[in-house]
């Protein structure tokens, strides 16, 4: 590819034909403010904070969007081009709610940053506000239009990079706003609760349903037993909630820091991680064997099981029918642990800290119910997870390491890679070949490497004593669609692993927001994340899921064997066919 050669403050830099000038400025280390730019989403230009000065060129450009060209000479800085951001800056901060110190991003808003880098101290501009009601409806993602600064982001979001398109920016003019169609509940949309706006928004124009209520509520009565689980990114994420470099899995202290917050018992979703091995590895076999139906397409993500009810319930069938750790986790507990301590399931709140949004609504769904009840009473996310610690005035870097709880905190490296995308592909093929041969694989053949990675589709041909398994892995919503357009063209898969979140549940809609210099979902930080858990996995002493005693014990006092009729009742689901509204399980049951 040619190159171009231009000066960037007085810089010279040679970049690739048909950069911006964005792009050059950033190879040289100057930084141009942005706001609604984001490098995995399409270009919008409409915040106009980029602006530079091209000599020779009458009017300010977008630097996001206008390409660099040769010998090119960019001033980012000049005072008419400072004057020109600060202007566009002090509108939208006169447009924001007044709420800094209280708002949930404060110190972490883009907006906020953005204010302060320009030196601006005081509201310039008076007049009319955009007033709106917060969208509460949902129980995983809270939407407030008044936070937002219209840069696009959600939108681009959910329509490029999720599919989904449940969001637009309607009217004109200083009507415009980001919403649902027909302005309706986030709740009666196609909306997966993914929680990626989230993740893009620079304000808090959307925030996760918080929790922390109903677990402080529950740690101060004396009569509710206080259960904990922990999703295996949680552990890999949580630092940064600390501003501590990312690529550290904390895990005994995660643990430790869940003790001192009040909590009866601590156990572990990595344990319900092998509990799913089991289950869904079986589960294959059998379809193996059996015939059919294939591929196995896996069910533990509850974004990617939402977005197949909305958009593909013709695929139904093919998902594993079993629940996700979380779910499994929570059925165990208010069951098999409930019965084994004596304890009445009325009195055990059940929570679970997790990377994802989408967990909340999962708790929500009936049909994850165990004798009526919720399996899970309260979902916080790895961001309310660092909250409450600080609220509680825990030393969490200097927490002493701990363990989990038995008899459900016992855990495997298969368990523990569920967080990264592949990781539970990896995981299944290593119990599914002992429960197809009836023997272990190697030690030396148990990283399927071939599934790692952070591309967004990955297909691989697996050898399993000469049967070959067509395996797929698609993390975001997007590539999910472009394996399924394979499979409808044809193509034969054995296994389809669907994550609804870029990188998995590493980059999920919970987790740490992007610090000061970082974009965010870098997609660095979330392989650095990843390979936490990949460290952890070859760390540990059992590496495949059916030696983890803990699970073997459960099967051998409860369940009996995996797909029996004990564990199809308690650790197995269903799905339906789901529209906006809502249709009940009874009226479409797949």
């Amino acid at each position: 590819m040619s190159e171009i050669t231009l000066s960037v403050d007085g810089i010279e830099v040679s970049v690739a034909a048909g950069s911006t000038i964005m792009e050059a400025a950033d190879k040289v280390g100057v930084k141009v403010p942005r706001l609604c730019y984001h490098p995995k989403l399409s270009t919008q230009g409409s915040c106009r904070v980029c602006l530079v000065e091209v000599e020779g060129l009458r009017s300010p450009v977008v630097s996001c969007s206008y390409p660099a060209e040769q010998g090119m000479v960019v001033h980012t800085h000049t005072p008419e081009i400072l004057q020109l951001r600060r202007d566009i800056v002090e509108l939208l901060i006169d447009n924001h709610p007044e709420d800094c110190n209280t708002c949930e991003r404060d110190s972490n808003c883009e907006l906020q940053r953005l204010a302060s880098a320009m030196g601006i101290r005081e509201r310039l501009f008076a007049g009319e506000r955009k007033r709106y009601e917060k969208d509460l409806s949902s129980p995983s993602v809270i939407r407030d239009p008044e936070k937002c600064v219209l840069c696009g982001r959600c939108v681009r979001m959910c329509g490029e990079v999720q599919e989904v398109a449940a969001l637009g920016q309607v009217f004109r003019g200083f009507q415009t706003v980001v919403m649902p169609a027909h302005d309706s509940p986030f709740i009666e949309t196609v909306c997966t609760g993914c929680g990626q706006c989230i993740n893009v928004c620079p304000t808090a124009a959307f925030l996760e349903r918080d929790a922390t209520a109903q677990f402080l509520e529950a740690i101060e009565d004396p009569d509710t037993v206080v259960v904990s689980q922990m999703a295996p990114s949680v552990r890999a994420a949580l630092g940064e909630c600390f501003e501590l470099e990312p690529g550290v899995a904390w895990e005994g202290q995660s643990i430790a820091a869940m003790r001192r917050m009040g909590i009866d018992y601590v156990f572990d979703t990595q344990f319900s991680a092998d509990l799913t091995i089991m289950e869904e590895a079986a589960e294959f076999v059998q379809r193996v064997k059996n015939g059919g139906p294939l591929p196995n397409i896996t069910s533990c993500c509850p974004t990617w099981v939402k977005y197949c009810e909305q958009f593909h319930p013709e695929l139904l069938q093919y998902l594993s029918s079993a629940k996700s750790p979380m779910s499994m986790q929570g059925a165990v507990v208010k069951t098999y642990w409930a019965e084994t301590m004596g304890i009445d399931p009325e009195h055990i709140f059940s929570m679970a800290f997790m990377c994802c949004t989408c967990k909340k609504f999962e708790a929500t769904r009936e049909e994850l119910y165990v004798n009526g009840r919720p399996a899970i009473d309260a979902v916080l996310t790895t961001r309310e997870f660092g909250w409450l610690i600080k609220h509680m005035g825990i030393d969490f870097v200097n927490l002493p390491e701990e363990e989990p709880d038995h008899p459900l905190g016992e855990s495997t490296g298969a368990g523990v890679i569920f967080g990264a995308t592949g990781g539970v592909t990896e995981a299944a093929l290593r119990t599914a070949y002992w429960m197809l041969f009836n023997e272990e694989l190697p030690d030396d053949a148990i990283d399927f490497r071939e599934v790692r990675g952070m591309q967004g589709v990955r297909v691989a041909d697996i050898d399993f004593k000469g049967i070959t398994l067509h395996c797929a892995i698609a993390h975001g919503l997007a590539n999910a669609n472009q394996v399924l357009d394979r499979m409808a063209a044809g193509e034969e898969f054995h296994w389809i692993e669907v994550m609804g979140c870029p990188g998995g549940c590493v980059g999920g809609g919970g987790q740490p927001y992007a610090g000061a210099n970082a974009v965010p979902l870098d997609e660095r930080i979330l392989a650095l994340r990843a390979q936490s858990l990949y460290r952890l996995d070859s760390e540990r002493p059992l590496r495949r899921s059916h030696q983890n005693p803990d699970i073997q014990k459960l099967y051998r006092e409860y369940l009996g064997e995996p797909m029996s009729h004990r564990a199809h009742e308690l650790l197995h689901t269903y799905y339906y066919r789901r529209v906006p509204m809502g249709i009940r399980p009874q009226e479409a049951q797949v």
